[in-house]
């Protein structure tokens, strides 16, 4: 699975936009989000749709965010893992 390159990150800028309001989020690169010094989001493209690597804890959680109900899990899940911290 290859990372989202610029056309599968402006598919995805609704979501992206929302992800920069959240709290302790930096993204170092379109896409790429940091909390602290740490990778914390990214996302890839498939050809069953685009996936978001969640970083929660020491371990990777992907999700497909392909659906509008995907992409409002995975900012809820954001959302709580960046209150946590």
């Amino acid at each position: 699975m290859k990372h989202a390159g610029a056309e599968a990150l402006t598919a995805l800028e609704p979501l992206l936009a929302k992800l920069r309001k959240l709290p302790g989020l930096v993204e170092r690169k379109r896409g790429t989000f940091y909390q602290r010094s740490q990778a914390f989001l990214h996302f890839h493209e498939d050809p069953a749709g685009p996936f978001a690597d969640l970083k929660c804890g020491k371990e990777w959680e992907r999700r497909r965010v392909a659906t509008a109900a995907e992409r409002r899990a995975l900012l809820r899940r954001a959302g709580d893992l960046c209150r946590s911290k």
